[in-house]
Formats: structure tokens, sequence, C-alpha cells
């Protein structure tokens, strides 16, 4: 009988967008961007956000396969491209320089910045592509589609209880997660420019 769901690409799937959307590092974000408003207004604004950066991350997952065709983009190339990108991410993560949105007057901010770039940012949209690619039975459907719903699901988390979760972290607990994730974001990023070369090099032979 075959598996309802791909235990390893699920597990690879929702690891990867959890490192690279980084929950615990939206908190202080997300605090600084909704302070001032009601306990109602900022669990909508949660809401808004996680809703807006799903909307963003399936429509490239169900439609970046024709994009790309239209482009003439390899998948090879897209890697290797996800993977500087990813790879910039990962190194201002590290070194504490990543810069933080601000919200303008008239915008929305749970649709911009924080619905993307912010969680629906190049990085995850990039990943999901990807995986998107592995997609080619019901498990790994399964498996993509269950990694993309849990991390929305964590991201969400995060934000409805990012007065709580700050004050357990602190500001120093909040930094150190950011760091480790960016060391692991690092290494996806190395990982996926490795592949991009390979296959590369394999076309050509």
């Amino acid at each position: 009988m075959s598996s309802v769901v791909d235990g390893t690409l699920l597990a690879e799937c929702f690891i990867t967008l959890f490192v690279i959307m980084d929950p615990p590092g939206t908190v202080p974000i997300f605090l600084a961007l909704t302070s001032g408003q009601s306990p109602t207004t900022r669990r909508r604004a949660a809401w808004q956000a996680v809703l807006v950066s799903f909307a963003v991350i399936v429509l490239f997952a169900l439609f970046g396969r024709e994009l790309l065709s239209y482009l003439d983009i390899s998948l090879p190339a897209l890697q290797g491209a996800g993977g500087l990108l990813l790879l910039l991410v990962a190194l201002q993560l590290l070194t504490g320089q990543e810069s933080e949105p601000r919200a303008g007057q008239d915008v929305n901010v749970a649709m911009v910045p924080l619905g993307t770039p912010l969680l629906a940012g190049p990085g995850a949209i990039v990943a999901t592509m990807v995986f998107a690619e592995r997609v080619d039975d019901p498990p790994t459907l399964a498996a993509v589609a269950g990694g993309v719903v849990g991390v929305h699901i964590v991201l969400w988390l995060s934000m409805r209880y990012s007065v709580l979760i700050l004050r357990v972290l602190g500001d120093s607990g909040v930094t150190l997660v950011t760091r480790i994730s960016g060391l692991l974001l690092s290494a996806i990023a190395v990982q996926l420019i490795a592949d991009s070369v390979r296959a590369f090099i394999a076309g050509e032979g």
C-alpha cells in the first residue's frame, strides 16, 4: 500500500520554508509594525498577513512552471539563482544586517510589508517553486502542501502570540534563533547551488 504522504519531502519542505520565512524573527518586526494597535486589530493583522503570504506562495507553486516555460528558464537556472538569493539572505541573518521594513501611512501593513515581502519573499517563492517541481504523485503533492500549510500555521501562531513569545525569549533569544536560522539557510543555499551546477554539467555531458 502506498504512503499517503511523503514524510521525507514533507519534513524537508517544512524545515526549508521555516528557516527561510523565520517565524521567530518576524515577532519583533510584527510588534513594531502593529505597535499602538488594539489586540483585536493585531490579531486581524496576523490573519491577513498569513493569508496574503499563503496566496502568493500557492500562486507561484501552481503557475511557476508555466512562467518559467514562458520565459525559457530551466530548473537548474532557477535553483542556482535561488541559491544565490538565499545565500544573501543567510548572510544578512548571520551578520544581523537584515533591514526592517517600515509601514507606510496609507498601506495595510498586514499585506505590505508583512504578507509580502517579509513572509512571502523571493526566497520562499523560489524554494516553493523548486519543491513544486518535485510533485509527481499524490504523496509528494500532500507533502509539499502540508509543508506550506504547516509553516503558515506556525507563522500565524508566532504573530498571534508574539507578545508572549517576545517576553519568553527576550531580544537575545530571538537574535540567537535568527543566527541559527541563518546558518541553516546558508547550508540550504549552498546545496541548491551545488545541485544547479551538477545539473548543468550533467546536461552538457
